[in-house]
């Protein structure tokens, strides 16, 4: 580059990349100095040990600030302090951990549950897009679950809480768990977070390659970024029949079906869809049950 041409080049051009690297610079600075106030909250005292040496081993970044052995403990360590994270264990003597929901809204915690497998607690969880660990607890999945909360509090600054969409999981974990066989929210995530659908709105979820899209009442479609079988997991106990490898429909918008030219199903939205062979006794006998109540 010659004299003249240096000459040319506007200040203004030198000062929006001194801007752009030292937002660089911050973003990765406020990484490294992250840090997670965290909770422990187990009876099993080896599920405690077990946690704190996985956490403390490979995530330095999360502090434990304490260590819970009961619900009525982790009230008591909510209220002293700011904690931002509480790993929560669900079978527990007294009070199981769904007790302490409220507690942890008031907090704007973020919890993700360890637990033995519980199926019917497992589908509230999914279906409220909260995080679980199932024990014995694999690093990978904790890894996954700990950089989640960490990208929100990057997110938020690190001396915001991490409020956002927490008050709304939480929320619908409590609803649905008020009658735990039955999902009556389901959060849908997207790029900025999640939306909420009272399962009612829906008319069916349809799969679109690695993706599923939910057809609502009001005309609108949501993609999320799920596998069919995962939304078939949820949904299972709660009205909705997958009747064809790409479509789960909700039984509640069923007008009609024919059997004429193979099994077909008409929506409350005048769509009509195909029941697979292998799937068409399973249909019948499924909407025979559901309207027999």
């Amino acid at each position: 580059m010659d004299t003249n041409t240096q000459k040319n080049i506007p200040f203004t051009h030198f000062y929006n990349i001194f801007v752009l690297i030292t937002n660089i610079l911050v973003s990765v600075s406020n990484h490294y100095n992250m840090s997670i106030n965290a909770l422990i909250v187990d009876d099993e005292e080896i599920s405690r040990q077990c946690l704190y040496f996985l956490i403390s081993e490979h995530f330095p970044e999360v502090k434990i600030k304490g260590i819970a052995q009961s619900v009525a403990e982790a009230r008591k360590m909510l209220k002293s302090g700011e904690i931002d994270l509480v790993f929560l264990d669900i079978a527990m003597p007294i009070e199981d951990g769904f007790n302490l929901l409220p507690d942890l809204q008031k907090a704007n915690s973020v919890v993700i549950f360890t637990t033995a497998y519980d199926q019917y607690a497992l589908v509230a969880l999914k279906a409220s897009a909260i995080d679980y660990l199932l024990k014995p607890i694999n690093i990978d999945e904790l890894r996954n679950a700990v950089l989640k909360v960490i990208k929100l509090k990057t997110q938020n600054g690190n001396d915001q809480p991490i409020s956002d969409n927490i008050k709304a999981q939480l929320n619908s974990l409590e609803e649905n768990l008020s009658d735990i066989k039955k999902i009556n929210k389901i959060n849908i995530p997207h790029s900025n977070g999640f939306q909420i659908l009272n399962i009612n709105e829906i008319i069916c979820v349809l799969a679109d390659s690695n993706y599923s899209i939910f057809h609502l009442e009001n005309n609108e479609s949501i993609m999320a970024s799920r596998h069919l079988k995962e939304y078939e997991e949820i949904l299972e106990n709660s009205g909705f029949s997958r009747i064809h490898k790409s479509t789960i429909i909700n039984l509640k918008h069923l007008s009609d079906y024919t059997n004429k030219n193979g099994l077909i199903v008409k929506l409350s939205d005048n769509s009509e869809h195909v029941v697979s062979r292998r799937r068409s006794s399973e249909f019948l006998e499924t909407v025979k049950h559901y309207f027999k109540h």
